[in-house]
This record gives structure tokens, C-alpha cells and sequence, in this order.
């Protein structure tokens, strides 16, 4: 990313565009970002330098990175021909992660918010990018201590980009329902799944649902808006829960909230990827895909956002409400022409109940928030992902 950064934004933009006409189709590549936790209270500690200077030398070097806060850290699989290597990736990253924690004594959690450090005693990390981005968004971002996991998949074609980021919209709550693992925040029991997507996606600018748009020169046109009108200084301010990546041609998906399990990690990014073939193959040879407005896809995402996996999504051909666990089946049914094809059907399910509602359950049997997040603490010398 540090290249394009150099470039100026009608450079950076027609950079983007003739890099996805060269591109490669379906590669994937999956970012996590974790807690880091004194391993005694459990509190956030801002030990992310550190972290990252004991790397260096390391295999793990340059697959990890900072993200925001200095008790955020972020690992990379980099990029990946097949969904089976980016799994193994997922589970070796996670125990070098481990590994780096160890050294420094530092516990790792991940789950969409830590459920009661405080944002005012998190520190941004130095750097121009982050330093920016607290300069403009102010309260907006200092609050922002939230956890997710994203993907990016490879799509040849800069048109056929725009059409996969529009179609994936329509997708994006029952992603963040069967992804949801944070209902608990500033020390409160919030009664949400998804608090991380009230605290970022609902305070965020340029942030969420996008809209959908006609091809790439619509896209152009509205990027070079925001520069234009000095709306942003970079493209990584367009924050959307989808969008085409300029710095690489690829299709990001950044809906979910972070996973504490290694199985339900690669079971979901499985079906993002899936998702993500299954649309382009479906523009390729002509099929049909939903153009939801904006309207009815937020009252979805406020169902996921509110119940999560536990609850119900609107099935629009239907008109009626169906169980969120039905919508991820028949979604899982639709990609199944291509997930064996591209390795990543034997990781495709639907668990008995996501992270939130597990963390709910067991509230109701230990009584504290804290105890239950105590359990999803890696602490050095335990394995991480539970």
C-alpha cells in the first residue's frame, strides 16, 4: 500500500483499475485482528511495538501489522492460491501469534469489542496514516476499539469488481449475524450481538452498506468526488463493509466481527470466498443476482446487528422472516456449484450457536460478563483460538 500512497488520486485510481484488469481471479487473503491483553487483569495494554519489534527476523515479520490502537495487532496470511492454504495459514498465523505473545508475557482475545477497557486509556499508534486519521475523525476514531476479520478476494476486471462488491451488499447481515462476537462493550451487558458494528460501522463516515454502482467509471467518479471536496486525503478512508481495494485488485469484505475460534475463522471466511466466486461466475454467465436497496438491507443488518445468529433475517423474494440460520443454509446451498471446485466445502457450516450467543449463555450460567471473557482469553502459554 506504501506505493500508492505516493500517487495522486487520479493516479492512484487508474493505478487501481488497470491493476484489476490484470488481475488474477480468486486468490484469497484473510486479516485478523487481536486483542492484546495483560495477561492478570485482562485489561487492553498497549504492547504492539513491542510486539512487532520481536518479529522482525521472524516468519511471521511481515505478516504482522499494527491497527489503530497499541493493544490491537493484526496478522495477514498474504496471498493465497487456494481457500485450503489460506486455512492452514489462519491456524500456523494464530500459533505464531501465540508464539510472539509468549515472549513478551502478553495474553491475546478475539472477539468484536473487549467488554470493558476503556477507550480513553488506548493509545493510537504513530504513524502518519493513524495519526491522520485521529486528526480528522477525532472522538469518532479514539472510540473505535473493535476487532474484525476481513477478506480479499483476487477479481479480474475492474467492471467485474464493482459488480461482485455490489452483489456481496446484498449478503452483508447474514455475514455479520453468523459472524457476531461482541455483546459486550464499556462494561456493559448490551443486549446486542454485534456491539463493534454500533461503535464502527454505525459511526464511521463513508462506513457500512454502500451504495451500488454501475461499473467502474461510476466509482471513479464518486472516489475523485471525495478527493475533489477534500472529503478524504487516502482511499483507505472509504471504510464501507465492502469495497474494491485500491492498492490491490481485490474485493474486501470487512462485515464480520473477530472470531476467538480457529474452526469458525476458516468456516467463514470459507463462505466469503465461496460467495465471492459464486457471484462472479454467476455475472459470467449471465444469471441473475439481487439488487436489494439501501432501505431493506439496513433492516437486516439491524437484525444482525440485535440477534445475530439467534434471531431472524427478512427473505425478500418471500416477504416474511425466516431464521438467520436458514438464510446461511441457503446460502451455503447456493455456492455449493463451486465450494468444492475451490477447496473450501468441507469448511462450510452452520454452528449450533456463533460466539455471541455462546458468551449470552454463559452470562446466564456464570453471571459475570468478565468471567465469560475471561474463558476466551488466550493467556501465555495456552493455545490460541480455543
Amino acid at each position: 500500500m506504501g506505493d500508492s500512497q505516493k500517487l495522486s488520486p487520479d493516479e492512484q485510481v487508474n493505478s487501481a483499475r488497470e491493476a484489476f484488469e490484470e488481475g488474477h481471479d480468486f486468490t484469497i487473503a484473510v486479516e485478523e485482528e487481536f486483542a492484546l491483553l495483560d495477561p492478570d487483569t485482562l485489561e487492553l495494554t498497549n504492547r504492539f511495538e513491542e510486539l512487532k519489534s520481536g518479529a522482525a527476523g521472524t516468519d511471521l515479520d511481515e505478516h504482522v501489522v499494527g491497527e489503530l490502537i497499541a493493544s490491537e495487532i493484526e496478522v495477514k496470511t498474504g496471498k493465497c492460491a487456494s481457500f485450503v492454504e489460506a486455512a492452514e495459514l489462519i491456524a500456523q498465523r494464530r500459533v505464531q501469534l501465540g508464539e510472539l505473545a509468549d515472549r513478551f508475557g502478553v495474553g491475546l482475545s478475539s472477539t468484536g469489542t473487549h467488554p470493558w477497557s476503556r477507550w480513553q486509556d488506548q493509545r493510537i499508534i504513530d504513524t502518519p496514516h493513524y495519526r491522520r486519521n485521529s486528526e480528522i475523525l477525532q472522538y469518532v476514531v479514539w472510540r473505535n476499539n473493535s476487532f474484525g476479520i476481513h477478506a480479499h478476494i483476487g477479481i479480474r476486471g475492474a467492471d467485474r469488481a464493482i459488480a461482485v462488491c455490489n452483489a456481496f451488499r446484498n449478503v452483508l447481515p447474514e455475514l455479520l449475524a453468523l459472524s457476531s462476537s461482541s455483546p459486550f462493550v464499556e462494561d456493559c451487558v448490551t443486549g446486542l450481538h454485534s456491539a463493534r458494528t454500533e461503535i464502527f460501522t454505525r459511526t464511521f463516515p463513508r462506513c457500512g452498506v454502500p451504495d451500488a454502482y454501475d461499473g467502474w467509471a461510476a466509482y471513479e467518479e464518486y472516489v475523485g468526488f471525495l478527493y475533489a471536496t477534500g472529503s478524504i486525503d487516502e482511499h483507505t478512508q472509504i471504510w464501507w463493509s465492502v469495497r474494491p481495494h485500491l492498492a490491490y485488485p481485490t474485493v474486501e469484505v470487512r462485515i464480520c466481527d473477530a472470531q476467538p475460534d480457529v474452526a469458525e475463522a476458516q468456516s467463514l471466511t470459507a463462505l466469503i470466498y465461496a460467495l465471492g466466486v459464486r457471484f462472479a461466475r454467476a455475472l459470467d454467465e449471465g444469471e441473475s443476482l439481487p439488487d436489494l436497496p439501501h432501505r431493506l438491507i439496513e433492516e437486516n443488518l439491524w437484525r444482525a446487528i440485535r440477534y445475530g445468529l439467534s434471531g431472524g433475517l427478512i427473505d425478500f423474494e418471500r416477504g416474511e422472516v425466516v431464521p438467520a440460520r436458514a438464510r446461511i443454509e441457503a446460502l451455503i446451498e447456493w455456492v455449493a456449484p463451486v465450494a468444492g471446485e475451490i477447496g473450501a466445502a468441507p469448511f462450510l457450516s452452520v454452528p449450533a450457536t456463533n460466539a455471541a450467543e455462546r458468551q449470552y449463555e454463559r452470562l446466564a450460567e456464570v453471571g459475570s460478563h468478565r468471567d465469560v471473557f475471561a474463558e476466551l482469553v488466550r493467556r501465555p502459554r495456552e493455545r490460541v483460538g480455543g
